[in-house]
């Protein structure tokens, strides 16, 4: 039984793999402060309700969040005696890195770069809905070669709400017209039609300074939400990060 966990700046995802398929996975929040016992008391009733057996054979990690890191690796080392491995770089699972610096890519990104090449043949772009929007470019030869960055979704909107008097929080959902009739339907249209846009264009940007029919997924929290208005992605995976620290899994410890 493998736990994946990918440690983002706003929320965690966890996942159990039986080797042949995940048993559960969950989004919870990110805290810098949990230890080790909050989350055993979190994760446990969650396995207990999925009838899944509290063990595990290995650990694998994508963090973007260093304090979290010493944390997790005691908890593993306390309730399952193991050594939790964690994806730091492209160069521990084969993957060519063309970065500067190669080690300043997110682990998370590697880990996406891995899931899409196990779905669809390079060239391929990965746009992750998170606490930043990020597109993770892997060119034909499978060398991942960059990507872009933005400000998230959410950290957009929330900041635009707190700084204003009159913006109220809203429901983030599509609308059927451009054109706002009341302030929801204004806020709405804005921010999924505006990062729609946006993250076409880029998309479509990137993809001409690429050799070969593009593939193009969307993951994170938000992404399917915009593979409905984004007429450049083709798949939403859910899952593609922790499928990414499957593979990585392997690959470390073969």
């Amino acid at each position: 039984m493998l736990w994946a966990i990918d440690v983002g700046n706003t929320q965690t995802v966890v996942g159990i793999h039986d080797g042949s398929k995940w048993l559960g996975d969950w989004r919870i929040q990110t805290d810098r402060a949990r230890t080790e016992d909050e989350w055993r008391s979190l994760l446990w009733p969650l396995c207990q309700k999925e009838d899944i057996p509290w063990r595990a054979d290995g650990f694998m990690i994508s963090s973007v969040v260093p304090p979290v890191d010493e944390v997790i690796s005691r908890w593993a080392k306390q309730d399952f005696d193991l050594t939790a491995q964690f994806l730091r770089n492209g160069q521990q699972v084969g993957m060519k890195v063309d970065y500067d610096p190669p080690q300043a890519v997110g682990a998370d990104r590697i880990a996406n770069a891995l899931g899409a090449l196990e779905i669809v043949k390079p060239p391929v772009i990965v746009v992750d809905f998170g606490t930043a929007t990020t597109l993770d470019v892997v060119d034909k030869s499978g060398t991942y070669v960059g990507g872009v960055i933005l400000p998230g979704v959410m950290v957009s909107l929330e900041g635009l709400v707190g700084r204003t008097a009159k913006l109220p929080a809203i429901r983030l959902e599509g609308t059927e017209r451009a054109l706002g009739k009341n302030t929801i339907e204004s806020l709405q249209s804005g921010v999924v039609r505006g990062y729609s846009g946006a993250i076409d264009t880029l998309v479509r940007q990137v993809s001409d300074e690429l050799d070969g029919e593009v593939s193009v997924l969307s993951t994170g929290g938000l992404g399917k939400l915009f593979v409905n208005h984004c007429e450049t992605i083709q798949e939403h995976k859910g899952m593609l990060t922790l499928d990414g620290l499957l593979i990585a899994f392997s690959r470390i410890t073969s």
